[in-house]
Parts: structure tokens; sequence; C-alpha cells
């Protein structure tokens, strides 16, 4: 059985484009709370170079992507708001098929979001 794993990236919808530089934390939902077990920065592609969770780390479970989406927002230069309205983006899903592709990716733009569940 081939074994699963989960990949992300972030697209910009307001300017469309990639989102470059957006760091991103994966953590694993545990009966204790959220246990971190990833980190990563997208690169000039909105993706990360590497799968985020690896076939080699998989599990099924409950999992959270925390995108750090207010210094992108900045960056790209969208007016500084205190508090921003959207500056860490989590994202919860679960994940049951232990052979699957998981891809989640984040769409992005300064007032609003969406997901899905991609291939």
């Amino acid at each position: 059985m081939a074994q699963g794993y989960l990949t992300t990236h972030v697209l910009d919808t307001a300017r469309g484009c990639p989102a470059a530089g957006i760091e991103i934390t994966l953590y694993r939902i545990t009966d204790n709370g959220p246990l971190k077990i990833a980190e990563a920065v997208t690169n000039t592609d909105g993706r990360t170079d590497a799968p985020i969770l690896g076939k080699e780390a998989f599990e099924t479970g409950t999992y959270e992507l925390v995108f750090d989406a207010g210094p992108y927002l900045t960056a790209s230069g969208v007016a500084q708001e205190e508090p921003r309205f959207l500056d860490s983006i989590p994202i919860r899903f679960g994940m049951s098929e232990a052979d699957s592709h998981y891809h989640v990716p984040l769409l992005l733009s300064p007032f609003g979001y969406s997901t899905y569940r991609g291939s």
C-alpha cells in the first residue's frame, strides 16, 4: 500500500499571483492539544519546496495548517491596520485515508480566504 502525504500552496487572489515568503506551521491535533510537527516557507511559486508532511511521517488524524499571512500582506502593499483583519490563518482538517495525497491550498486576499481539498 502506498503511503499518504500532505502538500499545500498559497495563491494571492487579489493580485493574481503565487504568494511567496509565507511561513506555514503544521500541527497534529492530539488529545493533549496541538503538537507542532513541521514548518515551511512558500517559494516563488507559492509552494513549499517539499511536502509539508512527507510519506515517512504521514499518519491519519486531525491536523491544522497555520499560515502567517500578515507579513506577506504588509510586504505586498496592503495598508497596515491594527490589528490586521487577516494575520494568522488556521485551517483545521482531517486526513482519513492512509494511502492518499492530501493537498490543502490557501487562496488569499487581504479581507478573505478560502481552501479546498485539491489534488
